[in-house]
């Protein structure tokens, strides 16, 4: 008798190959550009295109090595991304500046941030070898969450940029704290959620037939309602106001399946929303705007930007060929809208693809998690990616009103990158403990048994 593990395949080969598809795209899209713009191919193509294969191919074999059943899509999906991001943001730059064709400027920045994040990430993966080890400190993240969200408004370090404060800094460095805040808010949610679901799901009294929780149990979502109020009214910042107390509504319900905690929580920052309406101007501004983008006096950056787009029409005007500059902010708030000029409806289609398709890997990873703080913590982050993409192209599409949110791995900005690529990291830590044989696990249990084959 011999007994044998059903043991999956690592699919790093499958990963390989997307990732060299991914890179392909991207040089090809740098290509379009300098001839687009130039009537050449960029002087540097080829140093720029092996510099960026190669810190995507270190991540991929460091995976090989520390995660090797990790999800094979995410690597190349979250490559692919901050490669066209990349681009648009050269593109833009040439157009600006006429440069000479070298990556410089912001596109140079871009991609030293990228180096950074993506060293961020496989560091992560060192330090963090099983993700349940981060329960230990959940209150620690707790604690770090809301120091990282209120750092900007501290008297000395604290900028207000564009009417948000929302940034810190230090000399000719800034960094916006919120981004890697959301990263240590999901890992605290996960873990508090997973000890108090039970009580969480208990059903109290019923008003019109509808299930309410107990009210001993409104606490922490009214620490959160006030929490993401304090957010809005201090720093302005609607878009982390609404991804904070969204995000956390939405691992309450995957935590205990109470579609009443949704309905509550959409009905207390609906008030909030509307409390903050009447007593600031600015969100009276951004509201304006978003119910006609063409008020005169105002920003017409909105309208812009949906000018733009429907320059772009179905098939785009071609990399290089329109005029996306002409909108402020394009290379960071709205440079969905850049894509959308420059590709159009079936480009931008094709983007949210990707995301869609990185948050379908990230849930399927939820799903496959062993343990119930993998589960939420999979989920959290796969939702922090959803609802950010919803935040900021709503804005830009006007659904909802602007934000002044990033786009995930396109937009210009390096906290953001940062913290985007150190989402990825746990992702793929975690859908490796999911997919990795039992019986090869550290913690191998009499249930991972069962899935031990004896011939």
């Amino acid at each position: 008798m011999t007994v044998t593990g059903q043991n999956p395949r690592t699919r790093r080969g499958t990963e390989l190959v997307l990732l060299i598809f991914a890179i392909a795209v991207v040089l090809l899209a740098y290509a379009n550009v300098g001839l687009a713009m130039e009537g050449s191919l960029p002087v540097d193509l080829l140093p720029i295109g092996a510099g960026f294969a190669v810190i995507a191919i270190v991540f991929h074999l460091v995976l090989r090595w520390k995660a090797a059943y990790a999800d094979p899509t995410l690597l190349p999906i979250a490559t692919l991304l901050n490669g066209l991001g990349l681009v648009m943001i050269h593109r833009l730059d040439l157009n600006s500046s006429k440069t000479n064709g070298l990556l410089e400027g912001s596109a140079l920045r871009q991609l030293v941030w990228s180096a950074v994040a993506i060293g961020a990430a496989i560091a992560l993966l060192f330090v963090i070898s099983d993700h349940r080890r981060l329960r230990r400190y959940t209150f620690t993240f707790g604690l770090a969450g809301i120091v990282l969200l209120m750092m900007p408004l501290l008297p000395v370090i604290g900028r207000n940029i564009n009417g948000n404060r929302i940034w810190i800094g230090l000399g000719p460095f800034s960094f916006q704290p919120g981004e890697i805040a959301k990263l240590c808010a999901v890992v605290f949610f996960a873990s508090y959620l997973v000890q108090t679901r039970d009580a969480l799901s208990l059903v109290g009294k019923r008003v019109l037939g509808f299930p309410l929780p107990r009210a001993r149990d409104l606490g922490p979502i009214i620490v959160a309602w006030l929490a993401s109020l304090a957010v809005l009214v201090f720093e302005s910042d609607l878009g982390t106001s609404l991804l904070f107390f969204g995000l956390f509504v939405a691992m309450l319900y995957i935590a205990t399946e109470r579609r009443s905690w949704i309905i509550i929580g959409l009905g207390m920052f609906l008030l909030g929303c509307f409390v903050a309406y009447q007593l600031f101007a600015h969100f009276q501004v951004r509201v304006q705007l978003w119910l006609d983008p063409f008020t005169e006096g105002l920003s017409d950056q909105n309208a812009k930007g949906l000018m733009g787009m429907a320059s772009g029409g179905l098939t785009g005007t071609g990399l290089g060929k329109g005029h996306p500059e002409i909108t402020y902010f394009a290379n960071s708030d709205f440079i969905f809208a850049s894509f959308g000029e420059e590709l159009g409806l079936i480009g931008v289609m094709a983007i949210l693809m990707l995301y869609g398709l990185f948050v379908e890997r990230g849930l399927r990873t939820a799903l496959a998690a062993r343990d119930g703080f993998g589960k939420l913590l999979a989920s959290g982050l796969a939702f922090s990616i959803a609802l950010q993409c919803f935040v900021v192209i709503g804005g830009v599409t006007r659904v909802i009103p602007l934000t002044g949110q990033t786009t995930p791995f396109l937009a210009a900005g390096g906290s953001s990158l940062l913290a985007n690529w150190m989402l990825v990291a746990l992702l793929l830590r975690i859908s490796d403990q999911a997919r990795r044989p039992m019986f090869e696990s550290k913690d191998v249990s009499d249930e991972m048994t069962q899935a031990v084959r004896i011939r």
